[in-house]
């Protein structure tokens, strides 16, 4: 893996470059440091900071639904892309399955129908029925990766992708369909992007026929060179662009404008994609240690996933992932700014039923609840990824899993001491954690007498147990109960700290001591408990972090407790 990245900067043909606003969607702030002409500084492209808009994010730890497919062990496809017709159904798009048929095609497309726990797929069209491959078809094959419903048609951006290896995006184009997915047209004489620039697209989905976008536009994303980390020599992605197109001309590759910066305020766009600039960088890395020989490592955070608007939070999410973990975006407005914030680390395989990450991740803005805090992910593991073992595609298909979101909004605590009342079984908690080996969120159960840990197989330094609550409480003790204590790892190796948070920041507290004494070896013992109170404080989370115990860095867990004594 590498660590190079491309950074763009504007050093010519600024006439074309225009300012304009988005009617209906406020305006994000300046970038930091612009010049006078608003050209954006290499300091609008640091990385993000840490999201604190949401005072909870709970995801399951795998897919729990779907739109079952026809036969058994079959590759049913991935990707899946997709977009919110005006007839009620969703219209999405498939790679390397066979679908809701039977038989195999690079592409696909398919109508799903109905709600999560009761969904059905439909058939619509495959291979060349949806569109050409550019390149030598010995070499490449088609992907789709965004998708948007307007006005009752439907547009799929496709690309070309290299064969085996999946290291090259060079081609992409948008096609049209006018049947609902039966049919679809587009120019074949050209792709409409090339070069490997902006050629993997995600459109924005701004609700059913794109009816919440402002302006009359369509916005889309687009990466360069690839859509998630390869091992070949071209950059992993890093920065994530943005366009936007009149919903009318979306084909018409020269009326697409592209995000060139920020200026006071006001977004700037160009008709020039060479002058474009991300509306997000994050060129971070995680899990660059891992214990297994030839393991995926030193992963990037930007892939190819999706962006949707919540309207009833007023909120854009952009789901990204990792190879272990999903990483997620939101923000104010389609071009920022961006805070990142990560709901789960399903930590190194294997991967089971219950407990598997996922890539491409997307929410159907369909399956978003009416408050905007409960939604459905849609994302897919393939076997040949780790997933699974043996034949079971049940998570390659259209699979869905819950995700539930709570803005952090000022609240006072209110609790009263109370000595028998366990904050960590108030209701909204939600469990957090470095990773969960078995993927169970058991700490708050009362079960004292079992086992979670942290293996993920990285050679991690820290690791954390604790509970995220969509409100504030008083809090001056925690009673920790360990899990198993095994020949590499499972106690804490440094000792334990408790850290409240609060105004989306984790602090030690102040005046804390332990009962007993907590040993930093695996003398802490298997479901034994230490209890750790401190001066009386107040947060919206709780947690104990230490050093990551042991020759394979981990540590367990039986329970958790948290009290205002």
């Amino acid at each position: 893996m590498r660590t190079s990245r491309v950074l763009i900067t504007l050093t010519a043909g600024l006439a074309a470059v225009t300012t304009m606003t988005a009617p209906a969607a406020p305006a994000a702030p300046a970038a930091p440091a612009a010049p006078a002409d608003g050209r954006p500084t290499r300091a609008a492209l640091a990385n993000p900071p840490q999201s604190t808009f949401f005072s909870t994010a709970a995801v399951d730890a795998g897919a729990t639904v779907g739109a079952p497919a026809i036969g058994d062990n079959k590759e049913h496809g991935d990707l899946w892309p997709s977009c919110w017709s005006g007839d009620d159904h969703v219209y999405t798009a498939y790679g390397d399955g066979v679908g809701f048929g039977d038989t195999w095609h690079d592409i696909g497309v398919a109508r799903i129908s109905g709600m999560p726990g009761n969904l059905t797929g439909t058939q619509k069209a495959t291979g060349d029925g949806v569109g050409r491959i550019w390149g030598d078809p010995a070499q490449y094959y088609r992907k789709p990766t965004g998708m948007v419903c307007v006005d009752g048609d439907l547009y799929l951006a496709v690309q070309d992708l290299k064969r085996g290896t999946l290291d090259h995006a060079p081609s992409a184009t948008i096609v049209k369909s006018t049947d609902k997915g039966a049919t679809w047209t587009s120019d074949k004489s050209k792709p409409m992007f090339s070069d490997e620039k902006f050629t993997t697209v995600m459109f924005l989905d701004h609700g059913k026929d794109n009816a919440d976008s402002p302006g009359g536009y369509v916005y889309a994303y687009g990466m360069d060179h690839n859509w998630r980390d390869t091992f070949d020599p071209d950059p992993d992605p890093v920065d994530l662009h943005l366009a936007r197109v009149p919903a009318h001309s979306i084909q018409d590759r020269s009326t697409w404008q592209f995000y060139a910066g920020d200026s006071r305020g006001t977004p700037r766009w160009t008709s020039s994609l060479d002058l474009r600039v991300p509306v997000l960088h994050d060129d971070r890395r995680i899990y660059q240690n891992v214990g297994t020989p030839g393991r995926v490592r030193d992963l990037s955070m930007i892939s190819q996933g999706g962006v949707v608007y919540d309207k009833a939070l007023k909120r854009y999410l952009y789901t990204s992932w990792t190879e272990y973990t999903f990483e997620f975006y939101e923000a104010p407005t389609p071009w920022g700014p961006w805070k990142h914030f990560t709901p789960k680390d399903f930590g190194g395989y294997p991967w089971t039923h219950t407990k598997h990450g996922g890539y491409a991740t997307t929410i159907p803005s369909k399956y978003i609840s009416a408050d905007g805090k409960s939604m459905w992910l849609q994302s897919n593991v393939c076997p040949c990824g780790g997933g699974y073992p043996g034949g079971d595609f049940w998570a390659y298909t259209y699979s869905l899993r819950k995700l539930s979101l709570t803005p952090a909004v000022p609240t006072t605590p209110d609790n009263a001491p109370d000595a028998t009342r366990n904050l960590a079984r108030e209701n909204g908690t939600v469990p957090v954690e470095r990773a969960t080996h078995f993927g169970t969120a058991i700490h708050h159960d009362g079960d004292k007498a079992q086992n979670e840990d942290d293996w993920n197989d990285e050679r991690k330094t820290t690791s954390w147990w604790g509970y995220t609550w969509p409100r504030e409480y008083h809090v001056n003790r925690v009673a920790y109960t360990t899990g198993r204590m095994f020949g590499d790892g499972g106690w804490f190796s440094s000792a334990p700290r408790i850290q409240v948070r609060r105004d989306g920041v984790w602090s030690d507290v102040t005046g804390m001591s332990v009962s007993p004494s907590y040993p930093t070896s695996s003398a802490a013992g298997t479901n034994k408990t230490y209890v750790f109170d401190f001066d009386t404080t107040s947060g919206d989370g709780v947690r104990i972090v230490g050093g990551s115990g042991g020759t394979q860095t981990f540590t367990s867990i039986a329970e958790l407790e948290a009290y205002h004594r």
